[in-house]
């Protein structure tokens, strides 16, 4: 394989975040034709197609989308030598993708991201709000907030401290149906579900409540569709302390309760650790979330 020159790939990596040549090209500040060119260059320089060309719209490949993840690498590295030559922090710049929960995505990562502008203001964050598992080894999140250790091969994890979860219904549910002396004295129609009824209930009855999964008559798969019923009085549901201290007209009607507790972990894939912008975002969510929590 012949020399590659630096230029081809940056135009690749500009081609590939911005979508189409004509985005990229005014990024550069390069003419269309010109960007093309380098494109294709590179393409025939590796032998491989990197884009799939649809219209106007150029594709990203899937061996394309593998080899845009070392030109990433290759990109912050020279950003590390400029950041170490200058030591300035306000000089990295560049995309960090974070996925979270729905809960957590509306109601902590705000302030952090805020902190992350002012710290680091070339850093654009991206939110991935979900309370499904992203993908790190595809590339669906840069930093992933979870409540496991990582144990997939090219993960690592920072454990940040434990979250607990207590039960809470809104001040006009408890006016109407007052404050529950333990937990088997809430009936069980009460609970607003979350993700599996079986799953759920079980969890439950193992913490004292009296539950079936039929007894669920409002579910959904979102923390946050679920925390909307629990503000607007049509039941009780578990939530993390961090969330509902945060949430005004919200009432823990059992406190006396042990509360639930669940590790909380930073997970990037191991790669990207090389990177000075996963390395700042990361930093600090580690020290944001640690003093939330209390570590």
């Amino acid at each position: 394989m012949r020399y590659i020159d630096w230029n081809y790939l940056r135009a690749f990596q500009a081609t590939a975040a911005a979508g189409s040549l004509s985005a990229a090209a005014r990024q550069l500040g390069l003419t269309q034709p010109t960007l093309s060119r380098q494109v294709q260059a590179l393409e025939e320089a590796l032998g491989l197609r990197l884009f799939d060309r649809l219209g106007r719209k150029l594709i990203i490949t899937k061996v394309g989308t593998d080899i845009l993840r070392h030109v990433d690498l290759m990109a912050d590295a020279a950003q590390s030598v400029m950041l170490t030559a200058s030591g300035n922090t306000q000089d990295i710049s560049g995309r960090v993708r974070i996925s979270a929960s729905d809960s957590y995505s509306a109601y902590i990562l705000p302030e952090i991201v805020a902190l992350v502008k002012v710290k680091a203001p070339g850093i654009s964050i991206e939110i991935s709000a979900s309370d499904m598992v992203a993908n790190l080894h595809q590339m669906e999140a840069d930093i992933a907030i979870r409540h496991a250790r990582p144990d997939l091969p090219g993960l690592v994890g920072h454990f940040v401290g434990n979250t607990t979860a207590q039960f809470y219904a809104s001040t006009d549910w408890v006016a109407r149906n007052g404050l529950p002396e333990r937990p088997e004295s809430i009936a069980g129609a009460a609970f607003l579900g979350f993700g599996d009824a079986t799953r759920l209930a079980a969890m439950l009855c193992s913490l004292g409540f009296k539950v079936e999964p039929t007894d669920f008559k409002l579910m959904s798969n979102s923390s946050m569709v679920v925390w909307e019923m629990v503000k607007q009085g049509k039941g009780v549901a578990a939530m993390v302390s961090e969330v509902a201290d945060r949430t005004a007209g919200i009432v823990n009607i059992l406190p006396d309760i042990a509360p639930i507790v669940s590790p909380l972990w930073l997970v990037t894939h191991t790669e990207m650790l090389a990177s000075p912008r996963i390395q700042v975002v990361h930093e600090l969510l580690a020290q944001e979330l640690a003093s939330l929590l209390g570590a």
